[in-house]
């Protein structure tokens, strides 16, 4: 009942006429945001992110998340009517969303894909609602060791539960820890891998490394593919919708399987990417006539963006209570709590509670409107995409150096932007994640502290991180999901030999 009250409290924050009209023009930047394929959520919110940083921090943080509801919505638009994904989790909406297309159905493929993510999304935001509160009164018991123990766990989760391989993500990874090193060490006062240059005094900036790894990196690797819009057209009317939504509710069975999946894997955190393609893995697998998946079921459109939406909402819980994100957008948006002075963890609904349930409404409120919005405004986005990508590209790198100039005032900012962007293309190129990067830059130093800190506390002894049943089980899970790819590899290799002894 407490949570019911905070959130009506929260209704009154976000009602009011500015936080409107911020959630209203964040859901309209993320819809454009999710429909331009150069463009993402991660990105878009980092570009716009220092635009907020004189507003009032709920204002902001309504309009940021916002702006990701928006582009998770605008993703589908592209993927259904042009089978160019404009998110990463909307590859999988191309399987069976374009050849709807194809056959006419354009129109109930798009209103069964932002249903889809609307369901996903709210049963997402309902576990935030009555969840959250739980595991920050619980996580008030946590010491230096047990937050190590969680942000170990961040960072094996995405090694083991990774669609990648193992080493790649680790690399990754390392090079992230790298970069969060540079500059001066909090503890210690000492400078570390400046090389004598003051403007690495200061670190590199995650948001810098964002706006170049995630933007420039795409656009370039998009203006070597030489990407070309060509596409079907789409106009949805109330009956279309309506006949749409009396067709999806005979797949409850999928939509309650694909919010599961997805809001696990945005807590865990696996992200929204792995979860479209297990929520579509999982749908074909359960369905009647799974030969039918890729040739334009519209139980293929539903999993993918029910799970790509729940996971990509049910992140904001351990990064809200936690301090630790459970996706790349969350890990920015973390940043901006700091920038603001706002420290996310369990002391943030005791001493900022107008802040947090503002926020939460605000995500009932955001997808209700982002779905009315998408819903009558798809022929103007799909108008958009006709314009040549000669043009729109470098309109998306001004923008991107505007939003890294803006951050310190300083040229030298811009040229980070696009050394990370090149750095950004080459990962791209060679198939290594940035996600574990962005991670690991965000997490660094928090995660340092909490070890330097447990060390201190234990006079240099390891044995801390099993001191307690909590922080041991953490490490325990921790250390077997690191392992989880080493096991899986021999087991296949095991295989392999049996088969090969089999054979005659």
């Amino acid at each position: 009942m407490e949570a019911l009250g905070n959130l009506i409290g929260g209704f009154g924050v976000a009602l009011t006429v500015p936080n409107l009209v911020f959630m209203l023009v964040g859901l309209l930047l993320g819809v454009l945001i999710g429909v331009l394929p150069g463009l993402g959520g991660a990105n878009g919110v980092a570009i716009l992110l220092p635009l907020t940083f004189s507003m009032n921090p709920t204002s902001a943080i309504i309009m940021l998340s916002c702006i990701y509801w928006g582009a998770l919505f605008g993703g589908a638009i592209t993927s259904i009517l042009f089978n160019i994904p404009g998110e990463p989790w909307s590859v999988a909406t191309t399987f069976d969303g374009h050849p709807m297309a194809q056959q006419g159905k354009a129109a109930q493929a798009l209103a069964a894909a932002f249903t889809s993510s609307f369901v996903g999304a709210l049963f997402a935001v309902l576990l935030i609602t009555f969840t959250a509160p739980l595991l920050a009164s619980f996580a008030l018991r946590f010491g230096p060791a047990e937050f190590f123990a969680v942000q170990l766990l961040t960072f094996c989760s995405f090694v083991g539960m990774s669609r990648e391989p193992a080493a790649k993500t680790i690399c990754a990874m390392m090079f992230g820890f790298a970069l969060a090193a540079v500059g001066m060490d909090s503890v210690t006062g000492q400078l570390r891998m400046t090389y004598g240059f003051p403007p690495l005094l200061k670190g590199f900036d995650f948001l810098i490394a964002v706006i170049g790894l995630f933007g420039i990196g795409e656009i370039l690797l998009t203006m070597e593919e030489g990407l070309a819009f060509k596409g079907k057209s789409a106009k949805i009317s109330p009956r279309v919708v309506f006949q749409t939504w009396a067709e999806i509710a005979r797949y409850w069975k999928t939509f309650i399987r694909s919010t599961a999946i997805g809001c696990w894997m945005g807590i865990t955190p696996g992200g929204a990417t792995p979860a479209s393609f297990m929520g579509y893995g999982m749908a074909r697998r359960f369905a009647k006539d799974p030969h039918s998946f890729g040739k334009g079921n519209i139980e293929g459109v539903i999993a993918p963006e029910t799970a790509a939406h729940a996971a990509g909402t049910a992140a904001l819980l351990p990064m809200l209570t936690l301090g630790i994100p459970g996706s790349p957008t969350a890990a920015v948006l973390l940043g901006g709590l700091l920038i603001w002075g706002l420290q996310p963890g369990p002391m943030l609904f005791i001493e900022q509670k107008d802040f947090v349930w503002g926020l939460i409404a605000s995500m009932y409120l955001g997808n209700l409107v982002g779905l009315i919005v998408v819903l009558t405004t798809v022929p103007w986005w799909a108008a958009i995409l006709r314009i040549p990508f000669s043009v729109i590209a470098p309109v998306i790198i001004v923008i991107c150096a505007i939003g890294a100039y803006t951050v310190h005032s300083s040229m030298f900012d811009v040229v980070m932007m696009m050394v990370f962007g090149v750095l950004g293309y080459l990962f791209k190129k060679l198939r290594y994640p940035l996600a574990p990067l962005v991670l690991a830059l965000v997490l660094g130093d928090m995660a340092e502290a909490s070890f330097r800190q447990a060390m201190l506390l234990s006079q240099g002894s390891l044995a801390i991180f099993w001191s307690n049943p909590l922080v041991g089980s953490l490490v325990a899970l921790a250390l077997a999901l690191l392992l989880w790819p080493l096991w899986g590899a021999l087991k296949s290799r095991v295989r392999a030999r049996e088969l090969g002894a089999a054979a005659p």
